[in-house]
């Protein structure tokens, strides 16, 4: 195999359960096996769905904040409690527990990374909750 650069805003890499990495064309597969890392840019709470929670069923997540600033909220986990906002600035990360409903939002435009398992990830709008 040869070595070439892989654009991670153009790409995901997908960490395969034999060992092997690949990079792909950008799409959240919630059927496949693996580790996903993905980058991407955001210039507003829309470009980063801060509208919707997520949830990731079958791995943690680690959200790497690279540049900006940004918000990780975890939604309640109780009725009447509030959600927990963590702040990330550049060069941070936080680990997201499995099965811990989440969103981001934007402080600044930023580049995000996270790495996570997909397989079984749901979104729910933030008004649903």
């Amino acid at each position: 195999m040869t070595a070439t650069p892989i654009d991670l805003f153009a790409s995901f890499v997908h960490l395969r359960p034999d060992g092997r990495a690949q990079a792909e064309q950008p799409a959240f597969d919630v059927e496949r096996d693996g580790w996903q890392l993905m980058t991407f840019h955001g210039e507003t709470d829309a470009d980063v769905h801060a509208d919707h929670w997520e949830v990731h069923p079958e791995a943690e997540e680690v959200v790497c904040c690279l540049t900006g600033g940004i918000r990780l909220c975890l939604r309640p986990e109780q009725p009447g409690e509030e959600e927990e906002e963590i702040k990330l600035a550049a060069g941070t990360a936080v680990v997201v527990p499995r099965g811990r409903w989440h969103r981001i939002a934007l402080d600044v435009p930023s580049d995000i990374m996270s790495v996570t398992v997909a397989r079984g990830s749901r979104l729910e709008e933030r008004t649903a909750a």
